[in-house]
């Protein structure tokens, strides 16, 4: 039975990794801003995910206390990506403004 959890964990980590792959395309091609920051969250999660796998699949304990550190660092990124968005966003808005004015 242990051999089939094992089998089962290496499959979810590979699709994972595929969708992983997916998400950094998006995050690099991606047609604006707000898709490129959508990608970095997906990303970061992605990446939880396959820490949590490896611990089951290593029965290692420690690597879920890594998950969570990793997890309110990619949350704090993606908060200061969206912060320096809305001020570029801000930023572009007012200089449309004083040129129509």
């Amino acid at each position: 039975m242990a051999d089939a959890y094992a089998y089962l964990f290496q499959g979810a980590m590979i699709v994972l990794s595929l969708m992983l792959f997916v998400c950094l395309y998006r995050a690099i091609k991606g047609p604006s801003a707000a898709d490129r920051i959508i990608a970095v969250n997906m990303t970061g999660t992605i990446t939880i995910g396959l820490i949590l796998f490896l611990a089951l699949l290593l029965n290692e304990g420690y690597l879920i206390d890594i998950a969570l550190i990793y997890a309110l660092l990619s949350f704090l990124a993606v908060v200061l990506l969206c912060r320096i968005y809305i001020g570029i966003h801000r930023a572009s808005m007012q200089k449309e403004g004083d040129k129509d004015a």
